[in-house]
């Protein structure tokens, strides 16, 4: 299948931002595990029902399973359908790497 110049490079940018994230989120479902065993970090998930997340996880790796999944999934589409799934991926992939900023900031306080 021809893919163009263009998505080539987004795959590329993709594969090294899931890589990053990747190791973020083992970093901080470490620390989730450490704030669970002082009974600290209750709650049910770490995404709201309306983040487009269809995972529901108290961990981060969940998520970015979802995300690499998403991203195999686009790797398979004609340019046409990557690109309009290419939006809700890169807003998943903003929201998981905001929160695990934030994430990161406040637990290491």
């Amino acid at each position: 299948m021809y893919r163009s110049a263009h998505l080539d490079s987004v795959h590329q940018q993709l594969q090294e931002t899931l890589q990053t994230l990747y190791r973020k989120a083992v970093d901080a479902d470490a620390r989730l595990d450490q704030l669970q065993q002082q009974q600290k970090g209750k709650f049910v998930a770490i995404f709201a029902e309306d983040s487009g997340f269809t995972t529901r996880a108290k961990r981060f790796s969940p998520y970015v399973e979802e995300i690499a999944q998403d991203w195999q999934a686009l790797k398979s589409q004609s340019d046409d359908e990557a690109k309009a799934a290419l939006v809700p991926l890169v807003k998943k992939i903003e929201l998981a790497l905001a929160t695990l900023q934030q994430f990161t900031a406040v637990s290491h306080q």
